[in-house]
C-alpha cells in the first residue's frame, strides 16, 4: 500500500486528538518546510528515520533507446534517502 498525504491527515487526525483542519494545516506545513529545505540545498536528518540530501549530478551523455542517438542529461539536483540503522534493523527484522 502507498502512504498518500490524505493516509498523514487521516493518521494524524485518528492518533492526536486534533481537529481535521488543524490535521490538514499541519502536514501542509511539514511539507513546506521540507520542500524549502530541499530547495535550499540542506539536508534534512530524521532522527531514527533517515537522511534526504540533495545532490548535484553533472552533465553527462546518454542514449535514446527508441532511436538510438546520443544526447546529453542536463546537470540536475536530486534528492537521496538513506535511512537510519534503527529503521534498517526494524525493515529487517524477522
Amino acid at each position: 500500500m502507498t502512504i498518500t498525504k490524505a493516509n498523514l491527515v487521516d493518521k494524524i487526525y485518528n492518533n492526536s486528538g486534533i481537529s481535521k483542519a488543524t490535521s490538514i494545516q499541519t502536514m501542509e506545513t511539514i511539507m513546506e518546510i521540507l520542500k524549502r529545505t530541499l530547495e535550499s540545498g540542506e539536508d534534512i536528518l530524521i532522527s531514527g528515520f533517515g537522511k534526504f540530501e540533495v545532490k548535484d549530478k553533472t552533465e553527462r551523455r546518454g542514449r535514446n533507446p527508441q532511436t538510438g542517438s546520443d544526447l546529453t542529461i542536463d546537470a540536475r539536483r536530486v534528492v537521496t534517502f538513506k535511512s537510519s540503522g534503527k529503521l534498517r534493523d526494524k525493515l529487517n527484522e524477522k
